[in-house]
């Protein structure tokens, strides 16, 4: 077993072990499963990091093996400088989350840290898929678990937001498994990616492959006009489901177009990118508009979400070196930013059980150390420089200007909304003076929620003031798939 393989079947195999053994009156040995569970789960990802070779776009640390031999499946796994990250990334938000429910869940233990062990490895097998059946196997499975912690330990509304999160994500997906089955038989009977990647296709076959694509992932993302499920799952989520879905599962998508819709439909990708860039465009403005409205903290940055993941399609359908690798550094990015947000938000809900912002008022007075975490993670949401929020969303900008300066600058004036939002949210609950009882009976975070806030704001830190190991990995890859798109002509 590579190291790719256990990085995917080791959180999977603690997650089954807690739905075997673990008992709600044993929730005190569970937790610590969990936690040597993810923990050991993120460690075992930490040599892809350091064994990982710069200068090439090659797929590393690649294992391959017969998986349904007679229709030639193969269980084939890689990842490059586009996917390495997110392995690393979907491990450590693992571990926060399962700190982030340490003591919050009182119900079902077990299965609630089983379902995100299970839920990890699942996510970590779509980044490292290399054979187009067992990607969508891992991107379907992915549901299972986020359906049952949405529809188990969310709130009043769990099963209606449950159902739509399932059926919205399932149905885009339906019709990119013909496009798969599809390209197996254009490819003579194979899933390989890199075969796929060659074969030689008509315009028009193109536009219906990009779009049967474009259906699962844009869903995904999600994009506007699509994304009206993703407010009403946050607000009824817990908070560990709230974090992975904004800092990890929105992340399948964009993955999604760098891996199937650009590299095997280029000269669709091209000409289909004027719409791919006014639908990222609208996310970033008119959604940025919307969040400015919102009374309920989590809505407000379940929109804030979609702006941010506008800035990365955006990146992306420019087609140069700095929109590309923007978008991927500002994908990252959102996972650390916005998980810590929902995070945050969760500290108060379990203390107010209220998402509402006018049920709050003057939080700093009593949580004075939780607002210092609290303010830092909406600077970074704001995108202020020295912070991860930053990095992305002014690569993505700088690339956009060199593409065409009007939409740099349509794409620049999403700052000030982020700006506007965050603050406007962050001013109405954290300060001034105290305006209700709730609030005057706070305690402060505990040494577990200091934990979880200050692992992801060393991470937001780290990123904002040395981006460079994550440029440096993703330099080359992004630079051969700009190549490969650009070669393309139409046949």
């Amino acid at each position: 077993m590579g190291l790719l393989s256990l990085a995917i079947w080791m959180p999977i195999a603690f997650g089954v072990l807690l739905l075997v053994l673990g008992r709600d009156e044993q929730a005190r040995s569970v937790r610590w499963i969990a936690l040597i569970g993810a923990v050991a789960s993120f460690l075992v990802t930490l040599p892809l990091y350091d064994g990982f070779k710069l200068g090439t776009a090659a797929m590393q640390f690649v294992e391959k093996t017969p998986w349904i031999e007679r229709f030639n499946v193969n269980y084939h796994l890689g990842v490059d400088g586009i996917s390495l990250w997110f392995v690393l990334l979907t491990a450590f938000i693992n571990v926060v989350v399962v700190i982030a429910g340490w003591e919050v869940i009182t119900r079902r233990v077990n299965q609630y840290m089983g379902a995100f062990l299970i839920l990890s490895g699942l996510m970590i097998g779509v980044f490292c898929a290399l054979d187009g059946l067992l990607f969508y196997v891992f991107f379907e499975a992915t549901l299972i678990p986020m359906y049952l912690i949405i529809g188990i330990w969310g709130g009043p509304n769990k099963i209606y937001a449950a159902f739509k999160f399932f059926l919205y994500t399932l149905l885009g997906s339906l019709l990119m498994l013909i496009a798969l089955i599809f390209l197996y038989t254009k490819s003579g009977g194979s899933f390989d990616l890199t075969t796929w990647y060659k074969l030689p296709l008509g315009g028009t076959t193109q536009t219906l492959l990009f779009f049967a694509f474009f259906a699962a992932f844009a869903v995904k993302v999600p994009m506007w006009p699509v994304h009206t499920w993703l407010p009403d799952v946050h607000v009824e989520a817990p908070t560990g489901g709230s974090a992975v879905l904004a800092a990890i599962m929105l992340k399948l998508g964009a993955y999604g177009f760098l891996r199937f819709s650009m590299p095997i439909a280029p000269d669709a990708a091209r000409e289909w990118a004027w719409l791919m860039v006014a639908l990222s465009l609208i996310a970033v403005i008119y959604v940025g508009l919307v969040a400015l409205v919102q009374q309920d903290m989590k809505k407000l940055v379940a929109y804030s979400s979609v702006a941010h993941m506008g800035f990365v399609t955006l990146g992306f359908f420019i087609f140069n070196d700095l929109g590309v690798s923007g978008g991927l550094v500002q994908m990252i990015a959102h996972g650390f930013v916005s998980g810590a947000m929902f995070l945050s938000i969760g500290v108060l809900y379990d203390r107010v059980h209220s998402r509402e912002i006018a049920s709050y008022g003057g939080v700093v007075n009593t949580m004075p150390k939780f607002t210092a975490f609290a303010l830092f993670f909406a600077m970074a949401n704001c995108g202020l420089p020295a912070t991860a929020g930053f990095v992305g969303e002014w690569m993505v900008i700088l690339g956009a200007v060199k593409f065409n300066f009007w939409i740099g600058m349509a794409a620049a004036s999403a700052l000030i909304f982020g700006a506007a939002y965050t603050l406007w949210m962050f001013k109405r609950v954290y300060l001034g003076p105290v305006t209700n009882d709730d609030v005057k009976t706070l305690t402060d975070i505990n040494a577990r929620e200091f934990l979880m806030l200050a692992l992801l704001a060393v991470a937001v830190l780290y990123m904002g003031i040395y981006p460079k190991p994550f440029t440096d990995v993703m330099g080359t890859s992004v630079a051969e798939l700009l190549r490969h798109v650009a070669l393309s002509k139409l046949n």
